[in-house]
């Protein structure tokens, strides 16, 4: 592997609160850019050294220009264009993450970044450790279990959250947050069942289109998306560790239909049950 560039993709397993994509380290040339580019989920840079700059859209869908240096990081939501560049003479060494999840929402709010504050500075330098430390355990150790990754990634959550010098607070009680939950509590009760949109927002006496906007600005994804993730999150459970046939685990989380199972769990996964079952045999 180039000494200057670690790259890996996250293991098959996918945690509903937060999970990882793909993590690296790059040590980069002069004038290496990436972009102009969308992502899917989060993506989170954190400078070890040198120099570099962010081109970014906002939500207005104005380009911004932020020049960063060590110590600094910076942040790309979902959807979000944006080009990046190496330092012509002090070329940025960095480390990276791409998560997601019904938390990774508000962990970045609690670290003050976002769509249009995408920079990321710390509250002391010497708080800088900790975040590389964390980034870079997950980056060194590919062949760890699922559940230690994730372990690290909520201690990188900590660390960037307690070392941000814009840090912010969840105000306790918050009705929003309650009804997101309660709805993720019915999911997690039923999923096995054939429920709908409606069967989740009359559980939670709110109208379903109301609901969805609550959730949607809460955890940066549909209602509808969330119920197919989190049956397809249970169905790869299943097909890893049971001897169950793909039409029974179908019906175990809430797809009677077959077919309408394996194209839920393509949609989410990218291969077919059978396919995925076959990758991922336990050892």
């Amino acid at each position: 592997m180039d000494k200057k560039l670690k790259f890996n993709v996250y293991q098959s397993d996918k945690y509903i609160d937060a999970t990882l994509f793909q993590y690296g380290w790059e040590q980069c040339a002069p004038m290496h850019s990436f972009g102009p580019a969308k992502r899917n989920h989060y993506l989170f840079h954190f400078i070890f050294s040198g120099k570099g700059r962010l081109d970014s859209n906002d939500s207005t869908g104005t380009t911004r220009h932020y020049k960063l240096e060590a110590g600094q990081g910076f942040l790309i939501c979902p959807g979000q264009v944006n080009t990046y560049h190496a330092d012509e003479k002090l070329p940025w060494e960095y480390a990276w993450l791409e998560f997601d999840g019904v938390k990774a929402l508000e962990f970045m709010e609690m670290a003050g970044i976002g769509y249009d504050k995408p920079v990321y500075r710390l509250k002391k330098r010497e708080f800088a450790d900790s975040i590389k430390n964390e980034i870079m355990y997950i980056v060194d150790n590919p062949a760890g279990s699922s559940i230690c990754q994730i372990g690290h990634l909520y201690l990188f959550f900590d660390a960037l959250i307690r070392s941000s010098a814009s840090r912010r607070t969840t105000p306790a009680g918050n009705l929003k947050a309650f009804y997101v939950r309660e709805a993720i509590s019915f999911i997690e009760r039923n999923f096995d069942r054939p429920i709908t949109v409606e069967d989740i927002a009359e559980f939670c006496n709110l109208n379903r289109n109301y609901l969805g906007k609550l959730f949607k600005e809460n955890t940066n994804q549909t209602l509808q998306h969330f119920l197919m993730y989190y049956r397809m999150n249970r169905a790869a459970e299943l097909l890893k560790l049971s001897k169950l046939t793909v039409a029974e685990i179908g019906k175990r989380c809430g797809y009677p239909n077959q077919l309408h199972f394996s194209r839920a769990f393509k949609t989410i996964y990218g291969v077919s049950p059978n396919h995925w079952r076959e990758e991922n045999k336990p050892l």
